[in-house]
């Protein structure tokens, strides 16, 4: 047999039935089953995941190598024992939950033999609800960096890979990290890669939010996590060299990993775990976060990690709770600085002014608090594009900020979705704006199998989505989530799209920001639901796209 083109891995650990639609997706490549090889490694499953796995290999013989072993505890292991007996020019590796579009392979192969491109990134989409960042995927690019885009934020290992590379350098996953081992593999790989390219043009991989909790990704708890976090941190700082592409890759794990750690779910834990968590996320400030890396973090964000460096436990929770219950803080203007004032800012002995200093954060002046949220209908005879003519549902919101210098063209979006927003009152206390989301532009512009997008203010007239393209963090780029102090009361809204029925959600996620979900229902859940809220729900369909 001739060496195939592409071993795709496969890690398997109870996924039933969702694996079945796995490996019929891999079946059904175009790329074709003789230039493929399915390596698929069933980590101790006790489910019927590993007869599912020897059916296809009967099937399929000569495709399917399938090995059997004990629970190793996670991923790392089962990836680098299929490595060891992967054939093909390129490796992409597959979630077992997971499924691919029929021309994946195909595409990322030919784009990679094209361009001698060692490492390429397909489109990933969400199903079921499950959050992918997009900024990497704005548009096809032959020839992305580190340094410079939203790569170091997308470092997951749904990627094809040059197995040369692999083999060359050495790069195997870390079998001491249970959770997020995918990240230093997929880092060493982009950072020793003579060619990185992301293609937008295909929904490549489809990544499903599972609902059971024995994916170990969802089990993971604080203590993994921290360990986790630094172990990533402490291998970039091993592998790559002071500068740019090393700061934009802590950076990002500040931005992400250590925010959500520090995230207003923070007041939920023990004492016990909060302690760990100050104290975990105090060290690697201590050791990692430089003024330069600082100045790509959100203005919450900077401030939270610098009060776990520098304050006590009880001063990061005071600053949580008033994010949580009251929304942004003042701002007090002092010799040219500006400092946001937290409960425990200049007490006796306190933390000190730096944990406070919001001159050089960018989003500060956009960080609004939502004030009022309710679905309006709107009857709209000039709206352009589809919707010319028709009932229009708006979510409409009242938003504000202390700040009485607010900027006169503020613009609120739900990422690409760009609402409609004016200000309608500026003075000593601060300056509120009244926001508008159309629900027919929402789910029109999402993925059929839905799709969640955070609602963000804007200092300026650029578009969220182009400026994060660009590699900026929302920090650095002027753009701010807009937060929400309790979980919403308005009701999803109904909106039909090709006959198919979406719900528009509203929801508070666990960074207390406004995250507005579109979500795929059965028509039978529709008619359920709508028995239940008939005086409070009006429909419509909206025009084909």
């Amino acid at each position: 047999m001739s060496r195939p083109d592409v071993t795709v891995v496969v890690t398997v650990h109870n996924t039933m039935p969702h694996l079945r639609r796995c490996l019929g997706s891999l079946v059904r490549q175009t790329i074709g089953l003789d230039r493929m090889q399915v390596v698929a490694v069933d980590d101790g499953s006790t489910d019927r995941s590993g007869r599912e796995l020897d059916r296809f290999a009967r099937r399929y013989p000569g495709v399917f190598t399938v090995i059997h072993q004990a629970n190793s505890g996670g991923p790392a292991g089962p990836c680098n024992r299929a490595l060891d007996i992967a054939t093909g020019r390129y490796v992409f590796f597959l979630g077992s939950d997971d499924y691919l579009g029929r021309e994946a392979l195909a595409r990322l192969v030919d784009h990679a033999d094209r361009y001698g491109s060692d490492v390429v990134l397909g489109r990933v989409v969400g199903v079921h609800g499950r959050f992918i960042y997009q900024d990497i995927f704005l548009r096809d690019q032959i020839d992305v960096g580190l340094a410079h885009s939203p790569l170091p934020r997308s470092l997951a290992n749904t990627k094809l890979f040059r197995r040369e590379l692999l083999a060359r350098h050495g790069i195997r996953y870390p079998e001491h990290m249970p959770v997020g081992s995918d990240q230093p593999f997929t880092l060493a790989a982009c950072y020793r890669a003579r060619r990185i390219s992301v293609l937008a043009d295909y929904d490549y991989y489809h990544l499903v939010r599972r609902f059971s909790a024995t994916n170990i990704t969802y089990r993971s708890r604080h203590a993994g996590r921290l360990r986790a976090v630094e172990a990533m941190m402490a291998f970039t700082t091993e592998l790559m060299a002071p500068g740019k592409e090393r700061d934009a890759v802590l950076a990002a794990r500040f931005g992400h990993e250590v925010a959500r750690l520090v995230g207003d779910d923070f007041l939920s834990h023990d004492r016990d775990t909060q302690r760990l968590i100050h104290t975990t996320v105090g060290r690697l400030a201590r050791q990692y976060l430089t003024a330069e890396i600082a100045d790509q973090l959100s203005a919450e964000t900077r401030i939270r990690v610098a009060l776990a460096r520098d304050g006590g436990l009880d001063d990061l929770i005071r600053v949580i709770r008033h994010d949580a219950v009251r929304g942004v803080p003042l701002t007090l203007v002092e010799g040219g600085r500006r400092y946001a004032r937290y409960p425990g800012f200049r007490t006796p002995g306190g933390p000190p002014d730096s944990c406070f200093d919001v001159t050089t954060s960018a989003d500060w002046p956009v960080k609004l608090t939502v004030r009022t949220m309710a679905w309006q209908f709107r009857w709209d005879a000039t709206a352009g594009g589809g919707t010319a003519g028709r009932g229009r549902r708006m979510l409409a919101i009242t938003a504000h900020t202390p700040l009485p210098d607010a900027g006169e063209r503020l613009v609120v979006s739900a990422e690409e979705i760009r609402a409609d927003t004016r200000v309608i009152d500026r003075g000593e206390g601060g300056t509120t704006v009244h926001v508008r989301l159309a629900a027919a532009d929402l789910v029109a512009a999402s993925h059929p199998t839905g799709q969640r997008r955070t609602v963000s203010a804007q200092a300026g007239p650029f578009d969220l989505v182009r400026a994060l393209s660009a590699g900026g963090t929302p920090g650095m780029a002027g753009v701010a989530a807009l937060r929400l102090t309790r979980p919403p009361r308005t009701r999803p809204a109904l909106v039909w799209r090709r006959a198919r029925p979406y719900l528009v959600v509203p929801v508070r996620d666990e960074y207390g920001r406004l995250v507005v979900s579109v979500v795929p229902v059965t028509l039978r859940r529709v008619l359920a639901w709508a028995g239940r809220t008939t005086r409070r729900l009006v429909s419509y369909p909206t025009s084909s796209r």
